[in-house]
């Protein structure tokens, strides 16, 4: 499809112009740039939620009950399900659509599977292109949800205004889970199916390991529900305004879109030299000779920086 044409189908609120921009964004096709570009005049950011937890502790039903309670109010929602995928397939995991049905035909929702396709860098990149044309579509929130398994979790925790880590109940050492790091990015831990038991023990060890760690400005709220019954959404959802409502207050949410912007800036240059390298790796037998003469790769990344100079960039992605 020309590019101006995509434009203007994405301009005129056609969803078939966003689906295929976010695929154009998956697939890292330069022409995105001048889309974005065209659209960065009067476009907002959208706010962001991020979801991560282990697989099996209902994080896609606790979406799918945020959505409709969103929707209530009026809001626009955006899903995006993000997946670690095979390299060699590409194929992202389409279980989180299957269980929003209910939300199809809203005219209001749209969600998406996204997956890393093997790039460096994993998700970064994609999922704040892929939110800035959500905003600039005109959804007010976006929900970036992991499958909970690998670097997803914490790229998310580096795009989302707020981050939720979903836990349940009898699913093993909540020690594992701070050894893995995944504790230290909640902004607000949800303890889902709250209505099994140990769900309050699994709440106990969470405020003890909170009381271990350094005392911040910002302490996460622990809140249980049970979103196949519906229980504690609201709740979830307050908690999460209260933490807007603190970043907003402290100056911390300035702070970190200007950090989110020299990461996606940095995350660029990166993918860019990266393709550069494997590049002239691949053809410049100058450069791969000496790899293969030395068997150490710094000699050689020093020439391909020094040849790459400012040709960094992709031509087709040059104004």
């Amino acid at each position: 499809m020309p590019e101006r044409n995509l434009l203007a189908e994405f301009k005129a609120g056609n969803i078939r112009g966003l689906a295929r921009a976010i695929s154009l964004v998956e697939q890292r096709d330069p022409s995105v740039r001048h889309l974005l570009e065209a659209l960065a005049n009067g476009a907002r950011r959208p706010r962001v939620l991020g979801f991560t937890g282990a697989p099996g502790t209902g994080k896609s039903t606790l979406v799918d009950a945020l959505v409709g309670n969103l929707r209530e109010s009026k809001l626009r929602v955006a899903v995006l399900a993000v997946d670690p995928n095979s390299p060699y397939s590409g194929g992202a995991i389409l279980g989180d659509r299957i269980r929003m049905q209910r939300h199809a035909l809203d005219p209001g929702v749209y969600i998406r599977s996204m997956g890393a396709r093997g790039h460096l860098g994993g998700l970064s990149v994609a999922s704040r292109e892929a939110v800035r044309l959500l905003g600039a579509f005109g959804f007010d929130e976006v929900i970036l949800e992991t499958v909970g398994v690998g670097q997803s979790e914490l790229e998310v925790a580096a795009i989302a205004d707020t981050t939720l880590v979903v836990l349940t109940p009898g699913l093993g050492d909540g020690v594992q889970m701070l050894k893995a790091g995944i504790m230290e990015i909640a902004d607000v831990f949800v303890v889902n199916k709250a209505d099994l038991p140990g769900a309050q023990k699994t709440m106990q060890e969470i405020r003890s390991m909170l009381n271990m760690g350094p005392k911040l400005s910002w302490r996460a709220p622990i809140v249980g529900a049970s979103a196949i019954k519906g229980e504690g959404v609201v709740e979830v959802l307050a908690a999460v305004e209260r933490h807007r409502a603190h970043l907003e207050a402290t100056g911390e949410a300035a702070k970190r879109a200007e950090a989110r912007l020299k990461d996606e800036a940095a995350d660029l240059v990166a993918e860019w030299a990266r393709a550069q390298a494997r590049r002239l790796l691949d053809h410049d037998e100058a450069v791969a000779g000496r790899l293969r003469r030395d068997r150490i790769p710094y000699a050689a990344a020093e020439e391909i920086l020094t040849r790459a100079g400012g040709r960094l960039v992709p031509e087709a992605a040059r104004t």
